[in-house]
């Protein structure tokens, strides 16, 4: 699909009625979907993204596929931190903060070594792809 919003509605559309699962490129990757408060428009914006657990928290990466800018997401939750977050069948609310220094790095590192492509998606761009935090709220 040529544009990236009906791709990502595609996939919204399948993980909700797959119960969090899809096919094509995301197929038995971890997934979750992103919901954030547009940072200018200040409504919602769901996404799909690929995600590792680090304890109780759901770590995302904004790559955007190595391109030189974040992904709008990314300037999203940076100006409104609380997000929701869907994995599998749950849905919650959750708080997104920007992982710094050595926590970046090793996130980053882990991330590039199960998936590659993170690692690529790095090598393409002079920015330092942004790791985010997100952690459930009670």
């Amino acid at each position: 699909m040529s544009n990236p919003n009906d791709y990502n509605a595609k996939n919204i559309e399948e993980f909700r009625r797959r119960g969090g699962q899809v096919g094509g490129n995301f197929e038995g990757r971890p997934l979750i979907l992103l919901t954030t408060t547009g940072a200018k428009s200040g409504r919602s914006h769901t996404t799909p993204a690929m995600y590792r657990k680090d304890g109780d928290r759901i770590v995302i990466f904004a790559s955007k596929g190595g391109a030189p800018t974040s992904p709008d997401w990314y300037h999203n939750l940076v100006a409104n931190p609380t997000v929701t977050v869907e994995v599998g069948t749950e849905t919650f609310k959750a708080k997104a903060s920007v992982a710094t220094g050595k926590e970046r790095d090793d996130l980053f590192a882990l991330q590039a070594q199960e998936y590659p492509q993170f690692g690529e998606y790095q090598q393409k761009t002079t920015r330092k792809i942004p790791v985010v935090l997100l952690e459930r709220i009670a």
